[in-house]
Order: structure tokens, then C-alpha cells, then sequence
């Protein structure tokens, strides 16, 4: 709102217009009476409101209320077709992309396989799944306002490289940032993933309305994202959260960790421990093939069922592996807790979700034991395509600054 001084008209106007703006995002359409109730304004200023917003493209009449004596009131929702975001989730398998409207509902996705892809062809793979989704949707590139993409490790801010990814190939070039700013016509923003697992979860899930959480993310890799104050903590060089390198108590320590990709809470409570817990408790049934991440969620999900079933008993095989692994992921959490004293701690990823409540049970127990405050432990509610969820809030988020600004 350069240009103008707070509290004059035009001011108050362009607040009032977002404020109706947003009700409309959490409520869907209103009448006029009603959005006139929820903001405070008079009928004739709530009426000239919505004439302005429907002027400016930015609200449309959507049917009318029935049910009262009198005529139907009409009824406005945000114009969905306003505005159009892209987010991208990219690991070492596959690109999935998809395009949102200004209201967050996706209107269009593509999925890109990408394994033995060439190094090279990094700017071609994400051209590619992007415009997949933007014709899913009917559109073109041209009518994205934003597009953020969500990849494991950071772009370091201070070198444009990304960090803590060894195993993404071709994503590590120094012109890589430059060379997608070329062929994409609209701004380009970068995000780790598991950051954009807590946007979502901020926005839409388990931390609504919480400013101080960690999230721990337990799927291919483990990592964490540190929201304080409301904001984001993404470090110097982009690495905060990068837990799976930190150093803990019994595990091994792992040295060069950046050229290792791991570190010992990555040892410790990874996906690729579960296998060797099931051989050590005699697990005759653990699955005999597939990635290691594959491997853990069927463990952890068979014990979690076997537990809730009633069958096994505190010395079961099934009970004894969930033990372990909630006591090596409390291990690592009571040193988070210990920085940060989060209000909550959000865990999410497949893991987490087919551990279900008996692992989350068990990982705040042995929390309550090792750490110095007791945060609330909560399940992560964004269960379908977390990271791309988050990528489309986090192009939403700025978006709408934009789009819903009438002071200009």
C-alpha cells in the first residue's frame, strides 16, 4: 500500500476488501447481510464493497440462500479463476506438479517418473511435469502467477546451490536457478519439502493456530522443520531442520555427513532400521523385498494393527518394535525439545501415519522421559501429497497478498 497514508480511505477500503476476502476463502459464500455481520460494516457498505470486488474480478455471485421468509438472499464467493498457482514436490523418483486457483482448490496434476534420468535434464523434467498440470487444468503457463518447488535439502541463499541432497542428481548445478528463471515466465520460489509439510500443516492441518512447532517428517529420509514465532527457521545456509545429520546417543558417529547423506538420528530412527530391529526381535513374517522405506511402513504398520488388535502382548515382537522406534525417535525429538521448547511437536510422514496411535503414543512417552518440557505430540493431518499441499499454500500465501490488494 505504498503511497498511501494508513487510515485513509483508500486504506480502509483496501482493508475492509481483504478482510471480506478472506472470510470468503473460510466460509465460501456469504450473503451480504452475513459478511456484513462477520466484518462490522453497515448494509450500504458491505453492498459497496461487494460491488467493488465484483468489479475488480475478484468475487462473483454464486446462487442465493433459501430457508427464510423473503426473498433468497444473493450470494458472492471469491472468483475462483482470479488467480492460478503451481507447486512442484521433486524427490530422487518422480516430479508431481500441480495447479491450484485462488481459492486452493487443484484444478489440475501431473506426475513425471524421473528415475535414470540424466543429470542434465533437470530444467526439462520440471518444464515438463509443470506444464502436465497447467494442461490438466486447462491452462498454460502464462496464467500462473507464482510456481514454488519443494525439493529435499535447501537452496543455500547465499550461493543459489542446493545443500543436504547429494542423492537428487542434476540439481546441483550453480546455473540451475538461472536456467529455470529463463524458461518459466512467472517468479520461481525454492523450499525444503518437509518446510512446505509444516506450511500445510500451519494452514490446513495439526498446528492451525499454533506459532511455535517443530514438524518431524520420517519417510525416505528424516528432517524437521522449525516454525517460530509463526515464521519459518530456515538457517544461514538454509540447513535448519536438516535432523537426520545430528548426532545422538546411541549411534555411531558418522562422519562427513553431507558426502555420507546421513548422520545418526538417520541411523538411529530411519526408515532403514526397522528391517534389522525385525531381524533382531525375530520377525519371521518382515517383508522380504523393496526400498527401505517401502519395508518400514509395512513393519510399522503391521505392528501398529497387531498392537490395536489386541494381540500382542507388552513382550510381543510387534510391541517391542515399536518400542525401539519410538525410543530412538524420542532420543533425537528430547534435543530438539531441549532448543527450541516447542508448544507442539507435529509428526508426519508414512512412518508416522502407519505407526498411528500406538507409535505416537509410545514416542510421547518415552519424550516425557527424556526431554525437559513436555510438548504435545500430535499426528499430521495433511496425509495426501503433504509437500505439494504445502507448495500451493506457500504460493497462495503470496498470491493473494497480491491479487486481493485493491489499495492499487
Amino acid at each position: 500500500m505504498a503511497g498511501n497514508t494508513p487510515g485513509t480511505p483508500s486504506v480502509l477500503r483496501a482493508m475492509n476488501d481483504r478482510a471480506a476476502l478472506d472470510l470468503l476463502l473460510e466460509h465460501g459464500p456469504l450473503s451480504r447481510t452475513r459478511i456484513g455481520k462477520l466484518t462490522g460494516l453497515s448494509k450500504p457498505t458491505a453492498s459497496q464493497l461487494l460491488a467493488r470486488l465484483e468489479a475488480a474480478g475478484l468475487v462473483v455471485a454464486t446462487g442465493t440462500a433459501a430457508g427464510r421468509p423473503g426473498p433468497n438472499a444473493q450470494l458472492y464467493a471469491v472468483n475462483a479463476s482470479a488467480a492460478h498457482v503451481a507447486g512442484l514436490d521433486v524427490n530422487a523418483h518422480r516430479i508431481v506438479a500441480a495447479v491450484a486457483d485462488v481459492t486452493g482448490g487443484t484444478v489440475g496434476e501431473f506426475e513425471l517418473r524421473t528415475p535414470g534420468r540424466r543429470a542434465d535434464s533437470v530444467v526439462r523434467q520440471v518444464t515438463e511435469a509443470l506444464d502436465g498440470a497447467v494442461a490438466d487444468a486447462g491452462l498454460t503457463r502464462a496464467d500462473l502467477h507464482r510456481v514454488v518447488i519443494g525439493t529435499p535439502g535447501a537452496f543455500d541463499p547465499n550461493t543459489g546451490r542446493l545443500r543436504y541432497a547429494s542423492h537428487l542428481p542434476g540439481w546441483h548445478s550453480p546455473a540451475l536457478l538461472d536456467e529455470l528463471a529463463a524458461v518459466l515466465p512467472m517468479p520461481v520460489e525454492y523450499e525444503n519439502d518437509v518446510n512446505l509439510v509444516a506450511v500445510a500443516e500451519q494452514r490446513r492441518g495439526a498446528a492451525r493456530g499454533h506459532d511455535d512447532f517443530v514438524l518431524l517428517w520420517n519417510e525416505e529420509g528424516l528432517g524437521a522443520a522449525l516454525v517460530i514465532n509463526g515464521r519459518l527457521h530456515r538457517g544461514f545456509t538454509g540447513g535448519a531442520g536438516e535432523v537426520g545429520f545430528l548426532p545422538v546417543p546411541g549411534a555411531p558417529l558418522v562422519r562427513q555427513v553431507t558426502k555420507a547423506n546421513a548422520g545418526g538420528f538417520q541411523e538411529l530412527a530411519g526408515a532403514q532400521v526397522l528391517a534389522r530391529l525385525a531381524r533382531d526381535l525375530g520377525i519371521e513374517d518382515a517383508p522380504g523385498s523393496g526400498t527401505h522405506q517401502e519395508v518400514a511402513a509395512e513393519l510399522v504398520g503391521r505392528a501398529a494393527e497387531a498392537v490395536e488388535r489386541g494381540e500382542e502382548g507388552e513382550d510381543g515382537p510387534y510391541a517391542a518394535l515399536l518400542d525401539r522406534f519410538a525410543t530412538g525417535l524420542a532420543t533425537g525429538l528430547a534435543s530438539l525439545v531441549a532448543v527450541l521448547d516447542p508448544e507442539i511437536v507435529v509428526l508426519s510422514g508414512q512412518l508416522f501415519s502407519r505407526g498411528g496411535e500406538p507409535l505416537r503414543a509410545r514416542v510421547a512417552a518415552e519424550l516425557a522421559e527424556l526431554a525437559a518440557s513436555r510438548p504435545r505430540l500430535l499426528a499430521g493431518d495433511v496425509t495426501h501429497r503433504p509437500v505439494l499441499r504445502g507448495a500451493l499454500e506457500s504460493a497462495l500465501a503470496t498470491t493473494r497478498d497480491e491479487v486481493f490488494d485493491t489499495s492499487r
